[in-house]
């Protein structure tokens, strides 16, 4: 197999991957409105279902990060996809117990937390730097796409169905997965680079990892990121629903910031490693790309904030939502510039950080809207600001060169 028809199997199996995974995230937000009404849950109740699942995510990232150096990502990789594809499909059959539920919805999280630093692990071996912004882009687009599928399909399905159909898919994926995916590995049994680092492949202190300003802006801009994307993936039907009045049949629309997410993502993606191509330095287009992923998504989401016509909300939420797909060809990227030996555990501890906020937007967004009266202006600001503040520690700090 050369090089190049290696780069683009992995990219299409890994994204996906992020397909399946970014579905099974958005059918529980789209499914707890039938499912609310079926077992008599409240606001509360409907934010610990959320937030188990960002528990479980969060308690996974580290060994996504270290486990596929040890046990290979092609091993790692199948059992998170896995474990995830399992706890999707059997959750019709424990919704009736409320805490069978919720653990469940840990370990779906813990499932999904393994998948991603995996990847980030096998980009970091298999894609040269003229490659990168794209295939990350295409992951991640891929990814909207999924939740682009799932919002536009689950609607129009007892709810049940939503978890069976997408569930199998995960299933499907294993076994193609197995069958398709070849490891490169050298003589030691350690996965081989296409382009080797250009420090040795160290066994870096825990320390290290939280030590370096560079690894902290990426860490702070993809907690901003995802505050405001963990808002709107969790609340968008529910306030939708609530505050707008959407009607069944209207929270389709919530399918289109995944899908203007995946589309501006691709673009982004080939623009990013077009500018590399072009002599800009690499630094310049990451700095460039987050501004765009995070300045832009802030001004949006108070945009949306601002709105009564349900029209203009989905559009400018889904502007948000597009322009912050910008950041896979910028910090996200990032990880395998800076830290190329152990891009996945790098990812794993900013996708912890960046986890905090899953956890803590369901309890706190239903307390602040229950303590505004119904008002969700509140919600909306505190994420955009979060955006503003990520974008410039960001600019200021960041690097591209390697320091681990």
């Amino acid at each position: 197999m050369s090089k190049f028809t290696k780069s683009l199997s992995t990219i299409a199996l890994c994204s996906v991957a992020n397909f399946i995974n970014s579905a099974d995230r958005v059918i529980m937000p789209i499914a707890i409105i039938q499912m609310s009404s079926e077992f008599s849950w409240d606001l509360h109740d409907q934010g610990w279902i959320h937030s188990a699942f960002s528990i479980g995510y969060m308690s996974s990232m580290l060994v996504g990060g270290s486990a596929p150096r040890k046990y290979s990502g092609k091993k790692v990789l199948s059992l998170a996809v896995f474990i995830w594809s399992l706890c999707t499909f059997i959750t019709p059959f424990i919704s009736h117990m409320f805490y069978f539920l919720v653990f469940t919805r840990v370990l779906l999280g813990i499932g999904e937390g393994l998948g991603l630093p995996t990847i980030f692990h096998i980009f970091a071996h298999v894609l040269p730097v003229e490659e990168r912004s794209k295939g990350f882009g295409y992951l991640l687009a891929l990814g909207s796409i999924g939740q682009t599928m799932a919002t536009l399909i689950c609607p129009h399905l007892y709810w049940p169905w939503m978890f069976y159909s997408f569930g199998s898919m995960g299933f499907i994926w294993c076994f193609f997965w197995l069958v398709m995916y070849r490891e490169a590995r050298g003589p030691l049994y350690e996965e081989e680079f296409i382009q080797p680092p250009k420090l040795p492949n160290s066994s870096p202190r825990w320390i290290e990892f939280i030590c370096h300003w560079p690894l902290w802006s990426i860490y702070i801009a993809h907690f901003s990121m995802n505050w405001s994307n963990y808002i709107i993936m969790q609340w968008l039907p529910t306030y939708l629903a609530t505050s707008l009045s959407a009607k069944k049949h209207e929270i389709m629309f919530t399918a289109l910031p995944y899908f203007m997410n995946s589309v501006i993502g691709v673009v982004a993606g080939h623009f990013a490693d077009a500018l590399i191509l072009r002599k800009w330095t690499v630094l310049s287009v990451r700095r460039l790309m987050t501004v765009l992923g995070l300045i832009g998504p802030g001004v949006f989401i108070i945009f949306f904030s601002a709105v009564n016509n349900l029209v203009l909300a989905v559009i400018f939420v889904s502007l948000s939502m597009g322009l912050s797909a910008c950041n896979s060809s910028g910090h996200l990227s990032n990880h395998v510039d800076i830290a190329p030996n152990h891009a996945g555990i790098t990812f794993a501890v900013s996708n912890i950080i960046a986890t905090i906020p899953g956890i803590m937007c369901g309890p706190l967004t239903a307390h602040l809207v229950v303590q505004s009266h119904g008002r969700w202006f509140p919600v909306f600001t505190i994420a955009a600001a979060m955006n503003f503040v990520g974008a410039v520690i960001y600019q200021s700090q960041s690097a591209a060169s390697q320091v681990l």
